[in-house]
């Protein structure tokens, strides 16, 4: 079949495209490679794919319906929108462009597949969106009517479309709530990559409080993709959360990265930001009743695959700005 993957050559955009062209599909790659954050990684990724058969690039950004109407085909099976804007604090910086990109760009592809008579939409959509009043693990039937960030309430309006088209078109829509993807070629503002590369480096480590005091559901990129896929099934309306269900204190993550790189962490210690979430975890039992999906990466693993990756690339990995 053939699929239009948004943001092909962001993180999970990446392993998506790869998957779905290893099982043999066509992907129309989209993504404007936007500095968000080091395009080097994102070209990194691009180069990946381009040497598989029957994956074709263009580089467009979704804010502009006129660019993305030239690549649009009604044999499309499905739209896969994993182009955003991501990142909690730079979005209190800059909160023009999440609600450019995560909510206009996204009211662009829905109304592009309305006009296509395409029928299968996943949004890529945020743990973030669940705040810090609700019970812990979270289930996504939680409030998420209290966003902390600008990122956060992006991704409200992206999915509040998504509801409207829904109802409205009858596009069948599966929207996914990830939480902490992490692996190889990881955006380097998060804090996965961060560690590996301030403690391979002897770089100050940044810890927000005392490092105790919260904690990541860890999901691993392969399996995330995996889950993305799965939702390209029927489901009529689906929000779905893809976490590990295991949820790892930080500073354990710092410890785990200090053994793998043989190097100690300097720590830097600072105070919690307003705008993030203290603690994640994920209710993944949705996902498994109707996708039959659950992780597989063990952390230990995923994290063992990260730093090997960063040793193996460090000539040019250890210069990337971590934002």
């Amino acid at each position: 079949m053939k699929y239009l993957v948004t943001g092909c050559a962001g993180f999970i955009g990446w392993k998506v495209s790869e998957f779905l062209l290893m099982d043999g599909h066509t992907v129309i790659g989209v993504d404007n490679l936007n500095a968000s954050y080091d395009v080097a990684i994102k070209k990194w990724r691009l180069s990946q794919l381009q040497v598989l058969p029957d994956f074709h690039f263009h580089c467009i950004d979704i804010c502009n319906y006129s660019d993305l109407e030239s690549v649009f085909d009604v044999s499309f099976a499905g739209v896969i929108n994993l182009a955003a804007r991501a990142g909690v604090r730079q979005s209190v910086k800059t909160p023009w462009v999440y609600i450019d990109t995560n909510i206009t760009g996204t009211l662009n592809l829905l109304e592009l597949c309305r006009v296509s008579d395409i029928k299968k939409f996943v949004l890529a959509s945020t743990s973030s969106l669940y705040g810090s009043k609700n019970p812990l693990p979270f289930s996504e039937d939680a409030d998420t009517n209290h966003p902390l960030s600008p990122y956060a309430a992006s991704k409200k309006g992206a999915e509040s479309l998504c509801h409207s088209f829904h109802h409205l078109y009858d596009i069948d829509i599966t929207i996914f709530r990830f939480f902490t993807v992490y692996g190889p070629a990881g955006r380097p503002d998060m804090s996965a990559f961060r560690f590996v590369q301030w403690i391979s480096e002897g770089k100050p480590v940044i810890v927000y409080g005392d490092g105790k005091q919260s904690s990541r559901d860890y999901t691993y990129v392969d399996d995330i993709a995996k889950g993305v896929i799965a939702g390209l099934n029927p489901l009529g309306y689906e929000v779905i959360n893809l976490g590990s269900d295991s949820p790892i204190v930080l500073i354990e993550t710092i410890r785990t990265i200090e053994e793998l790189v043989g190097k100690k962490a300097m720590l830097s210690h600072h105070p919690f930001h307003p705008a993030d979430v203290q603690a994640t975890w994920a209710n993944i039992q949705k996902a498994h009743r109707l996708l039959g999906w659950s992780p597989v990466t063990t952390y230990r693993q995923g994290i063992t695959n990260l730093v090997k990756w960063y040793q193996d690339h460090r000539d040019w990995l250890k210069d990337i700005p971590t934002g």
